[in-house]
């Protein structure tokens, strides 16, 4: 059994200014965005993606995330709640933020660069989607930090007791998603899409990787407080990740078999 190191959440504090850890993780995931985009961009101009584009891509991703996140929060998991405190649903400091919000904001952000530009969406996508795995290994980072989302109890050698999660052992559920979620996923992307491949077959991959590994990854993480188990013995992430997974996974055969017919 192990004991979580019940880290600071405030990275830095200069006065009243507090600067958390979740908050630099979020600008590190953003950073590590930034970087690798204009080094795939550089490297091949691949698929025409500029340094111009990626700028733009992640201004309006950094207002997708965030707008979408809280969003997706407020609407997944506690709308009774923001239904009567409505004024809450701007109080981001106080945390509520959900990926799967997160990613429809994404996609609006994405929708509207392609406008602006007139580019296809699914172009634009398939370059965008390898990069999104490091934002969330450096979210899953800040989450393990902060001592929140922790796992199901269990006798694992490496469980372990988080602070406000009571004196029994816990999966460290955070580091599962960050390995599986963040890097596995990054490295399975990268390289996948290091080739030139269908219009949509990188984007599909994500989505339906992502939708199993979170799927997976629920077993061990202890479900919402306030929601529990759902029907069919699944959580919301369950059900949130389940038509990410199948999207996903027709998306690809659609992406594939429209390759073929062109080809022909």
């Amino acid at each position: 059994m192990l004991i979580h190191p019940d880290f600071d959440p405030v990275a830095v504090s200069i006065g009243p200014l507090a600067v958390r850890w979740y908050g630099l993780m979020y600008l590190a995931g953003f950073g590590l965005f930034f970087f690798l985009a204009r080094y795939r961009a550089r490297r091949d101009a691949w698929r025409g993606a500029s340094y111009a584009l990626v700028d733009e891509l992640l201004f309006w991703g950094v207002l997708g995330v965030v707008a979408g996140g809280r969003l997706g929060y407020v609407l997944f998991y506690k709308p009774g709640f923001y239904l009567e405190h409505p004024l809450e649903v701007f109080m981001v400091w106080q945390g509520g933020m959900s990926f799967h919000g997160g990613l429809l904001g994404v996609v609006a952000a994405m929708w509207l660069v392609c406008r602006r530009h007139g580019i296809g969406f699914l172009r634009v996508a398939d370059f965008v989607a390898p990069l999104v795995p490091c934002g969330l290994a450096a979210g899953r980072l800040g989450n393990f930090i902060n001592a929140e989302l922790w796992g199901r109890v269990s006798d694992v050698p490496w469980a372990m007791v988080f602070r406000g999660a009571g004196p029994e052992p816990r999966h460290p559920s955070q580091l599962y998603q960050f390995g599986l979620e963040g890097l596995l996923l990054f490295v399975m992307l990268w390289i996948y899409s290091a080739r030139e491949r269908p219009p949509g077959a990188v984007c599909a991959a994500f989505l339906a990787g992502y939708g199993v590994l979170r799927f997976a990854v629920e077993y061990f993480r202890e479900p919402d407080d306030f929601l529990g188990i759902l029907a069919l013995g699944m959580s919301m992430g369950q059900w949130l990740s389940l038509p990410m997974a199948l999207a996903g996974a027709a998306l690809y055969v659609w992406a594939y078999h429209s390759a073929a017919k062109r080809s022909k």
